[in-house]
């Protein structure tokens, strides 16, 4: 079975930020952990990135972006939802 993920991404990035975030998502899909991601609007203030993975895989995905997040200074830049 699939289980959805979410993540909360702030609309108002620097260039950097934009650059990290593309590079997160990417990650992601050539990972395996998800072939496509869903981008819709929450508010003026952000979006949801939403995909899909495998519900063995979803802590391990979950690990994955909670570490790339730290690693990459994020923290205020997306959420796991």
């Amino acid at each position: 079975m699939k289980k959805a993920i979410q993540l909360q991404v702030r609309k108002d990035l620097d260039a950097r930020q934009q650059h990290t975030v593309l590079k997160l998502k990417g990650s992601l899909i050539s990972k395996g952990y998800t072939e496509i991601i869903h981008i819709l609007d929450q508010d003026e203030e952000y979006h949801i990135n939403i995909f899909e993975t495998a519900e063995e895989k979803r802590n391990e995905v979950q690990q994955y972006i909670s570490a790339f997040i730290d690693r990459e200074n994020l923290v205020d830049t997306i959420t796991v939802r």
